[in-house]
């Protein structure tokens, strides 16, 4: 109870410190700044929504850390730093957090933002009307009541988040959960503003509608060609703001992407390099390529409710068949690291976690056991297996859904007919949420830097799990975690739900991610080594150049 209370007072102490250094663009005394701060961003696609509540890409997301602040943000390591809320602190038992919000903070229309607009935008969230695709995400955070909204047996005015007063905001939790201060950053508990949104309705989102609490404020949107941001005036620290205008490109394509950023027409590029030219870059700019590791994962996704994935031996038999060294020594070559696990093994949690047995062996053993597998499951030559693979549009996505099905087809003789289906975006989305796909290309990003934001996703009541994986011993096992003693025994309990998603072959697991991205030199703040992707435009400047 002692050590509980230590470190309830140092949550106070770090959120008041931390608020001190909290501004926007740090820029070093003596930095010339070039006179026109404005920044051109590959996104890669065009925003299926700009409402926080529906979000659940990383485009989208993109869009979100500059138009609404969360009530944490975090610096280029991760770290987490004060937004919306200047400091924290939590009950002994944490289950009870409390979140300081601050007092200068406005709507992008003047308005003051307050505690009530948190409890509103949360309780939008959860209410099944909403129809958000990251509803659960509140079950996640323990929140009380948030499992009965959901499943539309309690209103949401039960939802355990209050306003205390416009500046205080009460998190009431049903479980110990000490990480939620790295929860609250995502970006779907964005606050949104209630007038606002029930004036125009769905329309709320659209330019010169729009109300955002971030640095940023949305001017126009043309789909297919760019959206265009400018400073918000009333955001708390537009003063230290150093960026006028942003604007963000829906460019698809990676070939196209770096030629409009050498011919000097972007700044920063999209999510991939193309794969034939990331050799002759690295030599060419080699100060201006990043590829950090970061907390993804790279997976092909199986509809385990519907054949021919309904049944595990199917499942493990491709799993096994998939080459991944090929995938990440030979076709892409930038840093990726084939994957065996769904959770990244350098995320907070993942200590005791173990590759399957299999993963050891080679390949030709895989082979072996696969196509065993697949003829316990009814399937040979004669009556081969198959099945559409999804992707969404992406230069790198096609050309590894053309090496998946042409490793399928070598190693397991013909046995397997792969199809690919290309769809954009959008459209790729809505097909997985509707449970149209037989197996898609996927990727998961960490929401925060714990174990659970993986392991979260195959839970049977997540509304991100795509593969409608149910499992009662794996969602028994992740509910126990909440009432682990300590780090060592919550690593443990992670490590035996991982060698469920094993045995289950949930998930066909590929690589973990890098992320290949040109940045000008010229721009600085932009926190291109963020290992969950988390980008604030606030923080950047333009030198000189």
């Amino acid at each position: 109870m002692q050590t509980l209370f230590k470190k309830s007072l140092l949550a106070v102490v770090v959120g008041f410190t931390m608020a001190n250094i909290a501004t926007a663009a740090n820029v070093p005394a003596g930095t010339k700044l070039a006179q026109k701060q404005e920044l051109v961003w590959n996104v890669s696609a065009n925003p299926a929504t700009l409402d926080p509540q529906k979000m659940e890409g990383d485009v989208e997301g993109y869009f979100a850390r500059q138009l609404f602040e969360t009530l944490v943000t975090s610096d280029e390591k991760g770290h987490i730093l004060p937004g919306a809320a200047t400091s924290w602190e939590h009950s002994d038992d944490f289950k009870t957090w409390t979140f300081n919000l601050r007092p200068d903070a406005k709507w992008s229309n003047g308005e003051p933002v307050t505690a009530a607009d948190f409890v509103y935008a949360w309780q939008r969230l959860a209410d099944p009307n909403t129809a958000s695709p990251y509803a659960s995400y509140l079950d996640f955070l323990k929140l009380e009541n948030a499992d009965k909204v959901l499943e539309g047996k309690a209103q949401v005015k039960d939802l355990g988040v209050e306003a205390k007063d416009d500046h205080t905001l009460v998190l009431h939790l049903t479980e110990a959960v000490p990480y939620v201060d790295k929860l609250v950053e995502h970006y779907v508990l964005s606050p949104v503003n209630k007038k606002v949104v029930e004036q125009f309705g769905d329309a709320w989102t659209k330019p010169g509608n729009l109300v955002g609490n971030g640095a940023f404020k949305l001017v126009s949107m043309v789909v297919n060609e760019k959206a265009t941001l400018e400073r918000n005036q009333y955001y708390w620290d537009n003063a230290k703001t150093v960026l006028e205008k942003v604007t963000l490109l829906p460019i698809e394509s990676a070939a196209t992407d770096v030629a409009r950023y050498r011919a000097g027409d972007e700044d920063v590029t999209g999510k991939e390099l193309p794969i034939e030219l990331f050799a002759k870059l690295k030599k060419e700019v080699p100060n201006e390529i990043y590829t950090p590791p970061v907390l993804c994962t790279y997976t092909y996704e199986m509809n385990t409710v519907k054949p021919p994935f309904n049944d595990v031996k199917v499942r493990k038999a491709l799993s096994l068949a998939l080459d991944r060294t090929i995938m990440t020594d030979k076709i892409l070559q930038q840093g990726q690291t084939p994957a065996y696990l769904f959770t990244p093994p350098f995320i907070n949690g993942a200590e005791k976690m173990k590759n399957p047995e299999w993963a050891s062996w080679d390949q030709k053993k895989r082979n072996q056991e696969a196509l065993k597998l697949l003829k316990e499951a009814g399937y040979d030559k004669s009556k081969p297996l198959s099945f559409k693979l999804l992707y969404n549009t992406s230069d790198n996505h096609k050309k590894l859904a053309i090496a998946a099905q042409s490793i399928w087809k070598k190693n397991l003789q013909g046995v397997v007919d792969v199809a690919l289906d290309n769809q954009e975006w959008k459209t790729y989305l809505d097909t997985r949420r509707q449970g149209n796909s037989q197996m898609a290309r996927a990727g998961w990003c960490a929401d925060y830097n714990e174990a659970t934001t993986f392991l979260n996703y195959f839970l049977s009541n997540s509304a991100n799990n795509r593969a409608f994986y149910k499992n009662k011993e794996y969602d028994d096992l992740i509910a126990s975690s909440f009432r682990a003693k300590t780090d060592e025994e919550r690593a443990e309990i992670y490590a035996k739900a991982e060698q469920i998603l094993v045995k289950d072959s949930a998930v066909i697991n590929v690589y973990y991610y890098v992320q290949p991205r040109l940045v000008k030199p010229w721009v600085k703040g932009f926190a291109a080594n963020h290992p969950a992707k988390n980008y604030y435009l606030k923080d950047v400047y333009i030198i000189q150049h």
